[in-house]
């Protein structure tokens, strides 16, 4: 029996820019809170209506990012390796997301000391390969290392533009085979590398990469961005794919879309392909 996809979320109950860690962010540009409340019970309704199961971790006053779940751990089965944050800001979501975790049956592991690690920000399996984005968030030093933790290959990719801070921001895996990512984004090294290890990788434009084309949550066929991204939507439904698009303004003002805002409780690996048919 396939495993039903499991999605967590945090409501944006306290979410706000209250500081600036990112390019995008600016407390100048404040998000509209009312607007933000409803663009995020839009994303939630669409993953439910795929056949998601959406749990979510309770909002937390002075936390305002803790509704980017997607970087509170990686999962891997029922292990989770939990998020050690690069910034003072962020580093009071980590016991929350440990609870949270722990209190619903995952075995918590910690990510390798003195190694900054934004969970799946930074870690995204295309098929068996987990790829890890550093330099920005995350460092290169420990991501073999949880490599070793999961028993699982790891390929390092350096991020080199401070806009696409981290991996899921620019990476984005449909299918054991087949990924979307904005080039630019990353060395010229990195991009040999996704060239070579990926069958069926498809560049989004610059214009799009800025709307966060490659921020999407991938449940199956389905795939949601945010919108404006019409070239990346054709290409996808050329390829087979159900591209949904939905406005999430509010959040890229803080740095994050679909993506940012959803962790994959059924293991990252599963995001695009388990339970499809010949899977």
């Amino acid at each position: 029996m396939p495993t039903l996809p499991h999605i967590l979320m945090c409501p944006p109950v306290h979410y706000g820019i209250e500081y600036e860690i990112n390019p995008w962010m600016s407390t100048a540009r404040q998000s509209n809170h009312k607007l933000a409340c409803v663009q995020w019970e839009s994303l939630r309704q669409i993953l439910l209506d795929t056949g998601a199961q959406v749990s979510e971790v309770s909002p937390v006053a002075g936390l305002p990012d803790l509704v980017f779940t997607a970087n509170a751990a990686i999962v891997f089965g029922q292990r989770a390796v939990l998020a050690r944050f690069k910034h003072e800001q962020r580093q009071g979501e980590e016991p929350h997301f440990r609870s949270w975790l722990e209190e619903h049956g995952w075995q918590v592991d910690e990510s390798p000391e003195d190694f900054s690690f934004e969970g799946a920000g930074d870690a995204l399996f295309c098929g068996d390969t987990l790829y890890a984005g550093y330099r920005q968030r995350s460092d290169a030093s420990g991501h073999q290392q949880i490599g070793e933790m999961l028993g699982v290959r790891v390929l390092p990719l350096e991020l080199v533009d401070a806009y696409y801070y981290h991996l899921d921001t620019c990476f984005c895996p449909l299918s054991p085979e087949e990924a979307i990512y904005f080039p630019a984004a990353f060395d010229d090294y990195g991009q040999r590398v996704l060239a070579k290890s990926i069958p069926k990788l498809h560049a989004v434009e610059e214009s799009e990469a800025r709307s966060f084309a490659c921020n999407a949550v991938v449940v199956g066929k389905t795939v949601v961005t945010n919108s404006g991204c019409p070239k990346l939507h054709a290409l996808l439904r050329s390829f087979g794919y159900d591209p949904i698009e939905t406005p999430l303004s509010e959040f890229v003002k803080a740095g994050g879309s679909a993506k940012c805002l959803t962790l994959r409780l059924d293991g990252e690996e599963a995001a695009g392909w388990k339970g499809q048919s010949g899977s």
